[in-house]
């Protein structure tokens, strides 16, 4: 039978153990503080933004929304980063994306502090990562791998499949199923028979950013399934890369969508922040 990896419980119980950290250290005299900058006229980053306000209001994170409009400059924002990389009250911030288009988010990410980076993207912390040195962890892929534990799924000694070799989730998500010992294989837009190299996945993870691309025909019985993807259809609803009803009951496990690796992204935010502040 089918079991669900359900991200929105999973999440609440880590937000309830992030909620009595945040205490703790606040009996310590550590202040938790999480800054964002929001310089884009995207609806969904307002939205989400908003989203993340509130997750650290729940939990007792402080949090302070930097807003620009579209007259910012490239050189306002990177003195700001300087400015919160030299801030101690700040325990970390990251830059929601996309910016305007006028703008270079690389330059910017990239002058992030590792320490404060939690979003875990600057190219430190990507190669902390790369090499097995300490890091922030980047929120979606660390997500991934907090459900399967959580779940008791076995990691070492598996065939793991990812379908997308972003920044963002496929090559840190690779390198974080490596870490635990799984045996890696990454496939991207030019693999060739791609349902027959994931329909030997133990644990299949599609971030392909291709809504429905993935069918029962790619997933071997009884395999993990990790859907990273979020799409809105024509009629407003939401789905994924994998088409959830024809694969499902050939899965041992499966992420819906939503309420599955959404809701762990954004917990994985507040338990990174509550790390650096830690730290």
């Amino acid at each position: 039978m089918t079991e669900i990896l359900d991200g929105k419980e999973t999440a609440r119980k880590l937000r309830e153990e992030i909620k009595e950290k945040v205490s703790e250290l606040r009996e310590r005299g550590v202040r938790v503080r999480l800054d964002v900058i929001l310089a884009s006229y995207d609806p969904a980053s307002a939205t989400y933004v908003a989203m993340k306000e509130r997750d650290c209001a729940e939990v007792g994170i402080e949090s302070r929304i930097h807003r620009f409009d579209e007259s910012v400059t490239q050189g306002e924002l990177s003195k700001l980063v300087d400015e919160l990389n030299a801030n101690d009250a700040v325990s970390g911030f990251f830059i929601q994306l996309p910016l305007y288009s006028h703008l270079d988010h690389v330059p910017l990410i990239s002058k992030i502090r590792p320490e404060k980076d939690v979003d875990g993207l600057s190219p430190i912390s990507a190669g902390n990562l790369a090499v097995g040195l300490p890091a922030l962890l980047p929120c979606t892929p660390h997500g991934v791998i907090q459900m399967l534990k959580r779940a008791n799924i076995e990691i070492e000694g598996r065939h793991a499949v990812v379908v997308g070799r972003s920044n963002l989730v496929g090559k840190p998500l690779s390198q974080l199923l490596l870490r635990l010992n799984a045996t890696v294989t990454v496939c991207h837009s030019r693999t060739k028979d791609l349902p027959g190299i994931t329909s030997q996945a133990d644990i299949l993870c599609v971030a392909a950013g291709r809504p429905g691309m993935v069918g029962a025909e790619f997933v071997k019985e009884g395999a993990v399934v990790v859907d990273v993807g979020i799409h809105r259809t024509e009629k407003g609803s939401l789905t994924g890369d994998v088409l959830y009803d024809e694969v499902a009951p050939k899965a041992s496990y499966i992420t819906p969508v939503p309420g599955g690796v959404g809701p762990m992204t954004r917990a994985m935010l507040l338990y990174n922040t509550v790390s650096a502040a830690e730290n």
